[in-house]
């Protein structure tokens, strides 16, 4: 009978070693990736040169078109997620298909890994402000809370329209247009 307390013993420091190892290991979720990714990298500056030339030109016409593709702005969600202390999303790539921005990439919270897609479509107020409206979200295989998408789209406008809207202060846009990888800004001077 002297195995009988080395058998509780074990039976007693079993989960708490099963415990430990989960905390130091990672769960991969999975989830949706992307159908293909953008071929080249984009330029920050592109975009913003993009603007700048678009405003110099409405100068004779007063209106301001500005287009941009799924590598500039891959590039520049890139630069702007590489800036944030302890993010929580990496690796996004930008798709423009069917009216709406796709954003993949990988979010992490704790030991929890998962590809994320986020379905954004772009909204204009009716005083020509860009806003964006998180249609679809996915963490890993689980969809996201209406709230949640809510929340998460007033922190899309803020993030998306942060760039653009401080390249855009005197434009009032009157339309976007997104298809075949591209964005398509058209607005004019106020």
């Amino acid at each position: 009978m002297p195995h009988r307390p080395r058998a509780f013993a074990f039976c007693l420091l079993l989960p708490g070693v099963a415990a430990i190892l989960a905390l130091a290991c990672t769960a991969d979720l999975g989830g949706p990736v992307p159908p293909d990714v953008p071929a080249s990298q984009g330029d920050v500056k592109a975009a913003d040169q993009s603007w700048e030339s678009a405003i110099a030109a409405a100068a004779s016409t007063g209106q301001v078109t500005v287009l941009f593709d799924e590598a500039q702005l891959t590039t520049l969600l890139r630069d702007r997620v590489a800036a944030e202390d302890h993010a929580a999303f990496e690796s996004p790539v930008v798709l423009l298909r069917d009216g709406t921005i796709q954003i993949y990439g990988v979010g992490h919270q704790g030991p929890l890994r998962a590809n994320v897609y986020l379905s954004i479509t772009p909204v204009l107020t009716p005083d020509g402000a860009l806003g964006f409206e998180l249609s679809s979200a996915t963490f890993g295989p689980f969809p996201l809370p209406e709230g949640f998408r809510n929340s998460l789209s007033a922190l899309m406008t803020e993030m998306l329209s942060g760039p653009l809207g401080s390249l855009a202060t005197g434009v009032r846009i009157t339309a976007v247009a997104i298809d075949s990888g591209q964005l398509a800004i058209v607005g004019e001077l106020r």
